[in-house]
């Protein structure tokens, strides 16, 4: 098997990774340097973008929205590399929500986030995206199936809508589910985490009772993956009639996927 691309320091790029070597039920393997994901690319410096550039990559699937483009900004160019933006959430979704985040004080956090209510949205909006989303997630996989790798998957974490997008793309190789949480989970890693914007600089701005209501949108929760498994379960009956169904995937389509990503 060929080695896993050993992980550099990024300094602008957060939470990447080569997803390669995770098993499938079939005992075959994700090949090394196919796909990758990482947060947004906006901030890469000179060093990253080098160092993405050798990558070799065709395409970098961009889940962000406007709302996010216009808060963190495009994504560095990369020679020869093809940018593919499909948002995954709409920014009028929530607008008012993501800026009390930002903005809002301690009592104005603890209405909105307090006693499960945090969590509770991230369940159903993983939920949501499963179910609502097929058209994009079917343009993904079909891409890759055709010409698209090795491909990086982004959005502006790294861990909600690409982490979905990798969890989809996963499904459809045959990798097993507990493999696929626990590369989920790797996003909570201290030097992966997204930096959360908060628009005060001020000690109460970044209490830990502020970041405590905070850390349920900005952690990786197996509880919400494991949510989105459940809707596929749920809707469609099961991951191969979702494939079929939901995303459109013909068998032979399924084939050239996974020829070209698994070994």
């Amino acid at each position: 098997m060929t080695q896993q691309i050993q992980e550099p320091e990024l300094t602008g790029v957060r939470n990447f990774r080569d997803v390669g070597g995770l098993p499938t039920s079939d005992g075959r393997r994700v090949r090394t340097g196919r796909l990758f994901r990482s947060g947004h690319l906006a901030h890469a410096t000179e060093t990253d973008a080098e160092f993405l550039a050798s990558l070799g990559l065709h395409t970098v699937f961009d889940f962000r929205n406007g709302a996010d483009h216009a808060l963190e900004g495009p994504d560095v160019e990369l020679p020869g590399v093809r940018n593919v933006n499909i948002p995954l959430s709409d920014p009028a979704d929530g607008k008012e929500f993501w800026r009390l985040v930002r903005e809002g004080d301690l009592d104005q956090l603890r209405t909105i986030l307090g006693d499960g209510r945090a969590a509770a949205r991230m369940t159903n909006s993983y939920r949501r995206i499963v179910e609502q989303r097929t058209a994009e997630h079917s343009r993904v996989v079909h891409a890759l199936a055709e010409d698209s790798v090795p491909a990086l998957m982004h959005c502006a974490a790294g861990k909600d809508r690409a982490g979905l997008s990798i969890a989809v793309t996963l499904l459809a190789l045959g990798v097993e589910r507990e493999a696929i949480v626990a590369d989920y989970l790797e996003s909570n890693a201290p030097h992966r985490r997204y930096r959360v914007h908060r628009s005060s600089a001020s000690d109460e701005a970044r209490s830990p009772e502020v970041m405590e209501l905070l850390a349920p949108l900005f952690d990786a929760r197996a509880e919400y993956l494991v949510a989105a498994f459940e809707t596929i379960e749920e809707t469609w009956g099961g991951v191969d009639p979702y494939l079929a169904e939901g995303l459109g995937l013909k068998p032979e389509t399924l084939g050239r996927l996974r020829e070209r990503l698994l070994e």
